[in-house]
């Protein structure tokens, strides 16, 4: 069962994200507006990892929802330029720590029943410190981390932002097991 479309009107907009009320047929239920999320720019996130096969995290306070937590290097793509580009730019400036290699790991929507908010999550090795990050509004601290401290990180909370959360479970997970 699809649904289908029949014109759309945008409630809010700015170069970060716009919301929209989508008019929609929804099968077994009719027309309906439906409120939906979208973002013009690319996100990306990206799993930092030594030779050692330790992570690079960041510490910081998300005003949003009021909590500290570790989370990935991550950020928008500016207009015209590649993710894996802006995600080589944001661990640089989030960090202190230029990238050598960036790889795709994978893509997925967020939160695809109400947004089009698309990430793609990286895997950046190969890195060398050029000195201290360039955005001190991004962390309150940098650091790197075993893999058993960042599998307890994330299952005792400590890692709450979603897009961290998926990066890191992914890395941990499919991405190594394909490698194996």
């Amino acid at each position: 069962m699809e649904w289908r479309t029949f014109g759309r009107r945008q409630v809010y907009g700015s170069p970060w994200v716009e919301v929209w009320l989508d008019d929609v047929d929804i099968p077994g239920t009719g027309r309906v507006e439906h409120h939906v999320v979208r973002y013009p720019r690319a996100s990306t996130t990206s799993v930092v990892t030594d030779d050692q096969g330790r992570v690079l995290l960041i510490w910081r306070h998300r005003f949003i929802t009021g909590r500290w937590g570790w989370e990935v290097p991550a950020g928008w793509a500016e207009p015209g330029e590649e993710p894996a580009r802006a995600i080589a730019r944001e661990v640089e400036e989030e960090t202190g720590w230029r990238p050598g290699r960036v790889e795709l790991m994978t893509e997925y929507d967020a939160m695809a029943g109400i947004s089009d908010a698309h990430f793609r999550s990286y895997h950046v090795t190969g890195c060398v410190r050029i000195g201290e990050p360039e955005d001190v509004s991004e962390a309150a601290r940098v650091e790197w981390h075993s893999e058993a401290d960042v599998v307890e990180l994330l299952t005792s909370g400590r890692v709450s932002d979603g897009p961290s959360h998926a990066a890191l479970s992914y890395y941990l997970g499919p991405y190594r097991s394909a490698r194996r």
